[in-house]
């Protein structure tokens, strides 16, 4: 056993194992209550294993991201962010132990920490310097620092969320090398960490998220876009980076993607702004493993829609959150990323957390008092996710920073968010313990988009074990389980639903084999074999090339309906699943109802392009 243990305790200073918490860890009265990892998604709603709601109630421990400013001595606390000095590693253990923090952290009625990274922690083999109030750390990398938080924090209890803060360990968020991705890394070294983070942790269930980047927005150059497919494609990216931990590193983590922070140049008269989420109302991300996306946002009172959050340079006219009357900020906050949770049965529908917001003990300015407070009652109001920022500062004599909810002196001396003379405290209390749902959240019908604007876009496991089903074209495949519902007659989009089991077999059609009735006369029809649906398509150029069919294990109807998309759109009621296809025409299968062909014309100026669905029961 000895020789067991030495082993072990080798490998995890190597950096390969990091072990699982403890099975019966010490647990403190205000813990949070017991739940079963892994969690993941049903409609709007994060469920842990057994299906019940599991609401993020978070907060933000930082440091290991960076605390630099950039510029000074890095080993000088007044060259950090508000002279809290972190050491890569998360803030405050040079003042208080681990436990204590968490103890902390409990008190709140949290239940889960974002637990921010950066990329350049990683790589640090560097041990951190002594952090006093934790000597058991002596020695250790920011890295190994992190996995003992990690462990600590799943040991009592608490949900975490791994997130790539940072690129580079500086204080986030100006024109510092850290506005996206791959602005100071390779897409592949940014990809290769995460799968790197997210097998570390694989055997700790209660390490739940990956949260992919923080703050997407602007560089000295370029902005980032969604849908591009180019190098600053961010939906794009986030979508590659989320198949990859998904397919070769960790399934049961949530992949959660934060909205574009900003875009162009914050002078007056030229375009600039938050895009948030809003370009995911019509490009949304279909994951491998439905049921394990969340979208993230930000917001604090002092940015706004269309306002950087800079005092003079780069200061512009526009309105700041905390500028907004109650009912415009609702409206601006449900356009720009709420809507996602409150839209229900939409391909881009999902829980919506709000990972960063925040204002400061000591803040006298009226505005942002109210803000703050207003932001906090939709908060509760709506039964949205959060993460404060931060959970954790220091303080002198009651002075300092004063934003984190946490703060510890020099000699381990603790200020808090409810220790009665916190202006924020009251409307913590109402947010922690607002109502909420609770208990078992059943199973929604699922809508994923397909998306061959620029590439492949196959998100069935099973498809992807098969050879190239149309050599030369672009391909895409509904989930497993999920068959095709609707199609754009131009711009290469599909819509899928569904909650069949895997298909025991496929077939390719591409021509009238299997036509059993005229149901386009003068059109070419491509039809699936009896008892297959369409759960995939393709194209050549914005040409329809192939249906991909999946053979049914139990028999499917026989009889059904054309509907005609060349010259409108033609959807059930209500347009369930959303707008898959924004500014082109759509066919879509009513409710109970599964593609069975797809019809074209090669006349001239057709283009091959999707006319009309066979729909049947």
């Amino acid at each position: 056993m000895r020789i067991k243990s030495v082993l072990l305790a080798a490998l995890v200073t190597a950096g390969i194992v990091v072990p699982p918490p403890p099975l019966a860890p010490a647990r403190a009265e205000t813990d949070p209550a017991a739940w079963v990892a892994p969690l993941s998604t049903r409609g709007r709603y994060i469920v842990d294993a057994a299906g019940d709601r599991f609401k993020l109630k978070a907060a933000n421990w930082h440091g290991a991201s960076g605390t630099w400013t950039g510029s000074g001595d890095v080993n000088d606390p007044a060259a950090h962010h508000a002279g809290e000095i972190a050491y890569q590693t998360p803030l405050g253990l040079d003042r208080a132990a681990i436990d204590t923090i968490i103890d902390g952290l409990a008190e709140l009625g949290l239940n889960s920490v974002r637990l921010p990274f950066s990329n350049a922690m990683i790589h640090d083999t560097r041990p951190v310097p002594d952090l006093p109030a934790n000597p058991e750390l002596r020695g250790l990398t920011p890295l190994q620092v992190y996995d003992r938080v990690v462990t600590r924090l799943t040991a009592r209890g608490f949900a975490v969320i791994l997130n790539n803060h940072t690129t580079t360990s500086r204080w986030c968020c100006g024109l510092d090398g850290n506005e996206r991705w791959n602005t100071a890394q390779t897409e592949q070294r940014w990809q290769d960490d995460w799968l790197f983070m997210a097998r570390r942790y694989a055997a700790n269930k209660r390490v739940v998220g990956a949260d992919l980047y923080n703050e997407v927005r602007r560089n000295v150059f370029d902005d980032p876009n969604w849908g591009w497919g180019n190098a600053t494609d961010w939906q794009r990216a986030s979508q590659r980076v989320a198949d990859r931990i998904q397919t070769e590193a960790n399934p049961g983590l949530l992949l959660i993607v934060e909205g574009i922070n900003w875009t162009g140049l914050p002078v007056d008269g030229l375009p600039h702004g938050r895009p948030t989420l809003e370009p995911a109302r019509t490009l949304s991300h279909t994951l491998v493993d439905s049921g394990k996306l969340v979208y993230a946002a930000h917001f604090y009172g002092y940015t706004g829609p269309n306002h950087s959050g800079a005092t003079g340079t780069g200061e512009t006219h526009d309105p700041r959150y905390r500028d907004l009357s109650p009912q415009e900020l609702r409206d601006v906050l449900h356009r720009q990323a709420f809507f996602v949770s409150a839209e229900t049965g939409k391909h881009y529908t999902a829980p919506l957390w709000i990972s960063e917001f925040g204002e400061g003990r000591h803040t006298t300015d009226a505005a942002s008092r109210a803000w703050f407070e207003n932001f906090v009652g939709y908060l509760a109001e709506t039964d949205t996710d959060f993460a404060y920022w931060p959970a954790v500062g220091f303080h002198d004599g009651d002075t300092g920073n004063g934003w984190s909810l946490l703060s510890w002196d020099t000699a381990g001396r603790r200020v808090d968010v409810l220790d009665g003379t916190d202006w924020r405290g009251p409307a913590w209390r109402r947010l922690v313990s607002s109502p909420s749902r609770s208990g078992r959240i059943p199973e929604t019908e699922r809508w994923s988009m397909l998306n061959l604007d620029h590439a492949d876009f196959q998100a069935s496991r099973a498809v992807r074990g098969m050879a190239d089903w149309d050599p030369g074209a672009r391909k895409g495949a509904c989930p497993d389980g999920q068959r095709l519902s609707g199609l754009s007659h131009t711009g290469n989009r599909g819509l899928c639903t569904g909650t069949l089991a895997v298909p025991t077999g496929y077939a390719v059609v591409r021509g009238e084999s299997y036509v059993d009735t005229d149901w386009a006369s003068g059109y070419t029809k491509v039809q699936c074999p009896p008892d297959h649906a369409a759960v995939g398509h393709s194209v050549t150029g914005s040409a329809f090339s192939a249906l991909l069919c999946g053979r049914s294990a139990t028999p499917l109807g026989r009889t059904g309906r054309t509907v005609w998309f060349d010259r409108g759109d033609n959807r059930p009621p209500g347009t369930p699943g959303g707008d898959f296809a924004s500014g082109h025409y759509k066919g879509q299968c009513a409710p109970g109802e599964y593609v069975a062909g797809v019809a074209y014309t090669g006349r001239i100026g057709s283009n091959r392009t999707p006319d009309a669905l066979l729909c049947r029961a």
